[in-house]
């Protein structure tokens, strides 16, 4: 008999990324076709629709069921996204699965597109050593987030627990697109570290910086920012430095509240490597103080940018997470 496939659909705001698997996480085809977003969420959903049934064709069987993350809040037991702050009109009570389970012939869950992340890690990633409770973080553009517990997702009663980079860390600090102020995705996310490099660049105190990027603050990253650390820059390692410390208080909140075995760094700030965890390591060892934390690791992901679509085939293999 064979084994039954699962479709994936990951919505972002430049593009969809589409994949066909197994339960076991075993890809078979990948696809990926602009958002468009202006076009509407019913054009949207209808080129979706079109990709999963192309892919359908081309590999000669029916997805048994679809797992689809969402960039923001959802209605997961009836299949309608609730608010996609990044997408034209902001997706407000779009009802996704009515629209699409028709036309691609199978069921479709919707989840976060940050908890499919989660998701992707604790069932293909560093969930599968069965920790007690996993806290996952994907540092990217934003800060988004996810909590296991027992092996299953924490979500609330709007799929919406885990929003971790909206966690205060300064008070009365920097304004965050959420309307909170001080959240540490105004801190440590990309475009955050990013502009403190652009700033270092432009105040003449970034040299090495300079000369990786000739110049170009478009080009500047946390990952730039980092070979220029290395190469010399002591203002560009001290802003990642500051940075990484502002992570770390965040992440000894989780650790108090949660006392997680494990926490997950994923996205592209992770990429800084040793001086962004071992600075969040050693801001973990100093802020939490009422028990030891040495056997909690923190670490990078293993799956990187492969969490969420693997976690859209978990989604559509277990039948959703609600």
């Amino acid at each position: 008999m064979t084994e039954p496939l699962y479709a994936s659909m990951d919505l972002g705001g430049t593009k969809v990324a589409c994949a066909f698997g197994t339960a076991q996480g075993e890809v078979v085809l990948e696809r990926t076709i602009p958002t468009a977003s202006h076009e509407g969420p019913l054009g949207v959903l209808a080129r979706i629709a079109d990709l999963v049934n192309a892919m359908t064709a081309e590999v000669g069987a029916a997805p048994a069921a679809a797992g689809m993350g969402v960039p923001g809040l959802a209605d997961l037991a009836r299949g309608m996204t609730r608010f996609l702050p990044n997408l034209a009109t902001q997706w407000r009570d779009v009802p996704v699965r009515d629209v699409l389970e028709p036309r691609i012939g199978c069921p479709v869950y919707l989840l976060n597109d940050v908890r499919m992340a989660t998701l992707g890690e604790l069932t293909f990633g560093h969930g599968r050593g069965a920790p007690r409770t996993m806290v996952f973080l994907a540092l990217g553009t934003g800060i988004g987030g996810g909590i296991a517990v027992e092996g299953k997702l924490r979500l609330g009663p709007l799929g919406a627990a885990g929003e971790l980079g909206h966690q205060t860390v300064v008070p009365d600090g920097p304004l965050c697109g959420c309307g909170n102020r001080g959240c540490v995705e105004t801190l440590a996310s990309g475009p955050a570290i990013s502009a403190q490099g652009v700033w270092l660049m432009a105040s003449g105190r970034a040299p090495e910086l300079h000369r990786l990027v000739d110049g170009d603050a478009g080009r500047v990253t946390p990952r730039e920012m980092a070979a220029a650390a290395s190469a010399g820059d002591s203002a560009v390692r001290d802003a990642l430095v500051r940075a990484a410390d502002y992570l770390g208080i965040s992440i000894a909140n989780l650790i108090v509240a949660l006392h997680p075995d494990i926490v997950v760094l994923g996205g592209g700030v992770a990429q800084i490597g040793d001086l962004l965890f071992d600075t969040v390591r050693a801001t973990v060892a100093r802020r939490v103080r009422m028990f030891p934390v040495d056997d909690i690791a923190i670490v990078p992901s293993q799956l990187g940018t492969r969490a969420g679509m693997l976690g859209g085939l978990a989604v559509a293999a277990r039948g959703g997470v609600v």
